[in-house]
């Protein structure tokens, strides 16, 4: 009995042993995962430090990305608004002027070729620049020199637009005769072929711009002055009684009559052929009998006409200067004659159309 008693406080130990073992290996582990899960916690703390850290730094990163996106961006341009250069008639008033057919040309005369009476005026002593009507004295020179027309001429950089820029397809090497280019001259109003004629005039362009104003002079085109022969310049000015003059004595000349009002034109360079057409739009319309005309632009000058012409069975001359749209020129034009058809049969009796100052004038 005292045996057994033995052996069972024996066991008692060896369980109460094995109890401390237990709880001596279970507390590490539960210690570990203790620090484990504190750990885990302690990185998920740090990581969302961390993302909060971070979170700044991809806003300023974005915001960064959309000012370059916004730089890249097409923004829209804004173009500064540039207003249309004035003519020399609107800087001097001429427009605020009126008249009974309301042209829009600021300067206007029209005149019965055989009696000379005056029917219609406007401003008619106002000396303004006259762009491409210049080339109708150009042509007129060139024609009563008794130049060889078939001799060729070929376009040099001399001839080659830097007053305005303005384009031609004339190129640099083209080669015409001299009849070709006055016929593109007086026609289609041809920038380069118009300085040719000028610059291969026996003694060249200074003598030919000297024979230009001689022959103004001569005319008794006491307003006028020419410094080339294009029309280029704005220094090239007249007055409408001076151009009334210079279609008078033109008309007179077959060969400006002809190429003036011819419809269209075509010519050979190299291997093109190149088509021209006329830049007065009425020579091809069947109600008008045109005898001469001849047309002009330039910003300065505003849009410029002048025509010999019958209406009504009358020889009228119309001078048209500084007219302020595309087509306003060939309105007047259609004004006045419809103006002059609507005489009595006694036209001579009946007043001229005079023009008044408007009430802001």
């Amino acid at each position: 009995m005292h045996h057994a008693h033995r052996t069972a406080v024996s066991r008692f130990f060896k369980l109460l042993g094995c109890l401390f073992v237990g709880v001596a290996l279970i507390a590490p582990a539960a210690h570990a995962g203790e620090r484990k899960k504190a750990s885990a916690k302690k990185e998920q703390v740090s990581s969302v430090k961390s993302k909060r850290a971070v979170a700044p730094r991809k806003t300023a990163a974005n915001t960064k990305a959309v000012r370059i996106s916004a730089k890249m961006a097409k923004a829209p341009t804004r173009v500064a608004y540039i207003p249309p250069k004035l003519s020399f008639g609107q800087i001097a008033g001429l427009h605020e002027i009126t008249d009974p057919l309301e042209l829009k040309s600021s300067v206007a005369l029209v005149i019965d070729q055989d009696t000379h009476e005056v029917l219609l005026s406007k401003n008619d002593h106002a000396v303004l620049p006259i762009a491409s009507l210049t080339k109708l004295m150009t042509g007129m020179i060139i024609s009563q020199a008794n130049l060889p027309m078939d001799e060729p001429i070929t376009i040099t950089q001399d001839d080659v637009d830097t007053e305005k820029g303005s384009r031609s397809r004339l190129t640099v090497g083209t080669t015409l005769t001299r009849g070709e280019m006055l016929h593109l001259a007086l026609m289609s109003s041809e920038n380069r072929a118009a300085h040719a004629l000028g610059r291969t005039y026996p003694g060249g362009l200074g003598v030919f711009v000297t024979q230009m104003n001689t022959k103004a002079r001569l005319l008794g085109m006491t307003d006028t002055r020419y410094v080339e022969p294009t029309g280029l310049s704005s220094r090239n000015q007249s007055s409408a009684r001076d151009l009334a003059t210079l279609v008078n004595v033109a008309h007179g000349d077959a060969l400006l009559r002809e190429l003036s009002t011819s419809p269209g034109y075509e010519v050979a360079v190299g291997q093109k052929t190149l088509q021209y057409n006329n830049t007065n739009g009425l020579v091809k319309n069947p109600t008008w009998e045109i005898g001469l005309q001849k047309t002009g632009y330039i910003s300065e000058a505003g849009r410029c006409l002048v025509m010999q012409t019958q209406v009504a069975g009358r020889k009228l001359i119309m001078v048209f200067l500084d007219s302020a749209g595309k087509f306003s020129r060939l309105g007047d034009a259609e004004r006045v004659r419809q103006w002059v058809e609507s005489m009595p049969v006694l036209p001579s009796l009946a007043a001229p159309l005079q023009a008044v100052r408007g009430n802001n004038g």
